[in-house]
């Protein structure tokens, strides 16, 4: 079992008069300040927050040379082409503005990148396709800031670029008055629109590309008299803006953006309509995936709904998923969702194969210690290097990079750690990368293979990071009893909804209680139900999903052999610290408070 840092937030407000101020209790004002609100009218736009208290999509830097581009195409009869990426993000966001163009009668239609051909973004194989198919105007989203090269191309072929994106933008350091200087590199578009330039006030850069793609649409819808021209109606703009915030939404969560601010009420708000969605495709997923439509939450965008879209980007063509979402019929979108749900199930394997075959790779170079994690692993489906980076990130909480063996050399993806920029980590070593591109948390790169072992070194010798900084931290929000964890909190708990990165469900914790008796839960018995006793001599209920045999071999290690079967067997007596989550769950029809075990000392 890994050592953890429990650490209780200590941050200081009038929590009685928050209180009062807003109709909660003490408790769950401690939560808020805690998600680092601090004024009275964050804590209300938290809150009470609607679609009214998001901003203004003009405040994007080059959003008006956007619009006037696609009016000027789309009134000039010019062929759009729509150019996203492989990934939920790329392709919520091609599915929006292509339906959003065609809706003002424009001729536009959709290229998504082959991960394996084509890799990431705009390359110089798409804009020869779009040369060859008459196309005047490329819009690109989910990609092109740091296609420079591919966009002066475009260019001199005659073809319009407008780059919609949210990825970090490149920059190179410059020598000026004696110093230096960091200057971004933007590409050579009509317009770049991109809420993390330097030049962009927009108040909250953290958006995905599906958001920044419903940003353009809607200011493309906002002019009344220009849509009645295109004989488009108002209520047509209306329901087109209510699909497309759906799409904004479910990009936003699978795309692991913070769920703070302006993201917040998007997702929060998206989520109510797709509960109530009409695109076939999207009711067909969820039926398929056996979710109810009235009970789907983030946790069913990002870790049911999002990888069955994203499966066929990795291990096909992300077409497949776009045709999903623009199916007209009920027995189409069944047809395509079927088959993307079984692409998953054959994804989730083949991921644990790579999961195990990275973990013996760390073991059998003896890098359980390196700062940063450089696995290479030839014969695994480059498609996967992104999950399997995750999942050894989260084993051994440090920046995980995962490289395969590509048709260029090798190719990879990188999950990080707070406190370590990957994107600026990626900068600090292109001298040995043909490609790369991401952002703080997550990259992608390319590189030749002989130069993965150099990459290697070179990240570690760079890497600033301490021992500190690889230990995982637990934040807990509120020591409180279990006692005082009643149904009445758990059903407050939910205003803090839709939880996810910047979010979190709040965490509780108490010390000293006793563990009197349990059961194993499940099929495979890998959960478990525990009677304990509180030092206020309550007795409560808490159950364990995850980490059950690390669980029972601290009960071991801690009060000796055979202390489990004692425990099961209802004479325990085994004191124990512990975090948990409170929430509501309800089982044949019946609601009650349930308090999740997450972590033991």
């Amino acid at each position: 079992m890994s050592l953890e840092k429990w650490m209780v937030a200590a941050k200081k407000a009038d929590f009685e008069k928050w209180a009062q101020r807003f109709g909660i209790s003490p408790i769950l004002a401690r939560i808020l300040r805690n998600r680092n609100l601090t004024e009275e009218t964050q804590v209300d736009r938290f809150l009470n927050g609607t679609l009214e208290d998001c901003y203004s999509p003009w405040l994007l830097k080059d959003m008006d040379r956007a619009v006037e581009a696609v009016r000027e195409a789309v009134e000039q009869g010019k062929h759009i082409r729509v150019i996203g990426d492989y990934d939920v993000d790329g392709i919520c966001s091609a599915y929006i503005l292509t339906k959003g163009i065609r809706a003002l009668g424009g001729q536009a239609d959709t290229a998504i990148p082959h991960r394996i051909h084509d890799g990431y973004g705009l390359n110089d194989h798409l804009i020869g396709l779009a040369a060859e198919d008459g196309v005047g105007l490329i819009v690109t989203c989910d990609n092109g800031i740091a296609a420079a090269q591919q966009i002066e191309m475009a260019v001199s072929m005659g073809i319009d670029v407008v780059v919609t994106d949210h990825h970090e933008v490149p920059y190179v350091w410059e020598t000026e008055d004696g110093g230096t200087v960091r200057r971004e590199v933007l590409p050579p578009a009509l317009a770049v629109v991109d809420p993390k330039r330097e030049e962009c006030c927009y108040p909250f850069p953290g958006i995905c590309g599906g958001v920044v793609a419903c940003k353009f649409m809607q200011a493309l819808l906002s002019d009344a008299a220009w849509l009645t021209g295109r004989d488009v109606a108002k209520e047509t703009a209306t329901e087109l803006m209510e699909e497309f915030l759906e799409f904004a939404a479910f990009a936003t969560v699978c795309d692991v953006m913070e769920l703070a601010d302006e993201n917040r009420i998007l997702v929060r708000e998206g989520l109510k309509r797709l509960r109530a969605s009409r695109n076939p495709g999207l009711r067909a997923l969820m039926e398929v995936n056996g979710i109810e439509m009235s009970k789907l939450s983030a946790y069913h965008l990002g870790f049911v709904l999002g990888p069955c879209l994203n499966a066929t980007g990795r291990l096909d063509t992300a077409r497949r998923a776009l045709e999903l979402l623009q199916s007209e019929t009920k027995a189409e979108a069944m047809c395509a969702a079927r088959e993307l749900f079984d692409m998953n199930v054959s994804r989730k394997n083949l991921t644990l194969k790579g999961v195990e075959e990275a973990e013996t790779d760390i073991r059998e170079h003896h890098r359980e210690q390196d700062k940063v994690l450089v696995v290479f692993l030839p014969d695994v489906h480059e498609s996967l290097a992104g999950i399997i980076a995750g999942r050894v990130r989260e084993q051994y909480n440090r920046p995980t990079f995962v490289l395969t063996r590509g048709e260029e050399g090798a190719k990879g993806s990188g999950r990080s750690v707070e406190g370590y920029h990957m994107y600026e980590a990626l900068t600090q070593v292109k001298e040995l990368l043909t490609k790369y591109g991401g952002h703080k948390m997550a990259a992608g790169l390319s590189m030749r293979e002989e130069d993965v072992e150099q990459f290697r070194q070179k990240l570690n010798e760079n890497c600033v990071l301490g021992e500190e900084d690889f230990i995982p931290v637990i934040h807990i929000d509120v020591p409180l009893p279990l006692a005082y964890a009643d149904e009445g909190l758990a059903k407050e708990l939910e205003l803090l909804e839709p939880f996810g990165v910047g979010n979190p469900k709040p965490l509780f914790a108490q010390k000293g209680i006793i563990f009197t008796a349990g059961v194993r839960m499940g099929s495979s018995g890998s959960c478990a139900r525990f009677r304990v006793r509180t030092p206020e001599g309550t007795t409560e209920q808490m159950v364990m999903f995850r980490r059950l045999e690390a669980f029972e071999s601290f009960l071991e290690e801690r009060y000796g052999p055979g202390s489990v079967d004692r425990l099961y067997g209802g004479q325990g007596d085994f004191q124990v610290s512990v975090v948990y989550q409170l929430g509501l769950n309800t089982y044949r029809g019946r609601t009650e408070k349930q308090m999740i075990l997450l972590s033991f000392c």
